[in-house]
């Protein structure tokens, strides 16, 4: 196993997220200051098709610890490729030293985020899925907070089935040589997943990796995590 220090990325699309980003960004910096001093990070923001503030709470926020894109194509699988693609070219070590930490701007993710998957990282495993939990059942009907959580399957051993781009971690190799993210509109992370299979990467999916997303009815992609949330409102209790 190399010795050499890690170089952690987070990477994260936002597209109209004035009102959510700063929590989310606030987080990834306290994430990245609990790492070792040995550990260099950068955080890039893709602002894609976005007519709020976001751009201009990203550069606030970020200054010096990170930069801020903007894109017009309306995906948010090309808002990642491009945003990767920024990330892998602002570093000049070895990829395999270098981990890309993928979440959304509609999360919060805990101050040990980095490090636990660092830990996975040290012992060779080339991409780790993590799991979610939401912030707030506010929006929707009485009891969709339990039926989410009951139908959210974790197996005794802390592994399960998810997928989410909002906690995906991937070293900068093996990400390369899946092909990245395709420019999906929604299923972008199920697909990049599906290709690591392929590619025989070590790959892991852990509860021990956690982020907190919100609960809103009404999300940003198409199909995707708001829309499988909602769809308990529509359950009886």
């Amino acid at each position: 196993m190399s010795h050499n220090p890690w170089h952690v990325a987070v990477v994260i699309p936002a597209r109209n997220e004035e009102a959510l980003l700063p929590r989310c960004l606030k987080s990834v910096l306290e994430a990245c200051a609990l790492l070792p001093v040995s550990v260099t990070t950068d955080v890039v923001v893709a602002c894609d098709t976005s007519t709020d503030l976001t751009f201009e709470i990203a550069k606030k926020i970020l200054a010096e610890h990170g930069t801020v894109l903007t894109t017009e194509a309306g995906a948010v699988g090309h808002a990642r490729s491009l945003a990767t693609r920024m990330a892998l070219r602002r570093y000049s070590g070895q990829l395999r030293r270098c981990w890309l930490a993928n979440t959304d701007a509609d999360c919060c993710v805990p101050r040990s985020w980095l490090v636990d998957q660092l830990l996975f990282a040290d012992q060779g495993i080339e991409t780790v899925a993590g799991i979610v939990d939401v912030d707030s059942f506010e929006e929707h009907d009485i009891g969709v907070g339990v039926r989410f959580r009951k139908s959210y399957l974790i197996h005794e051993d802390g592994s399960h089935p998810h997928v989410h781009g909002a906690n995906l971690g991937i070293r900068g190799d093996v990400y390369l040589r899946s092909g990245g993210w395709k420019g999906l509109t929604t299923a972008e992370d199920h697909d990049l997943w599906d290709r690591l299979l392929k590619t025989a990467a070590r790959r892991t999916s852990t509860n021990a990796v956690k982020v907190l997303t919100s609960g809103r009815r009404v999300g940003r992609a198409p199909h995707g995590f708001a829309d499988a949330l909602a769809a308990h409102n529509e359950v009886s209790a």
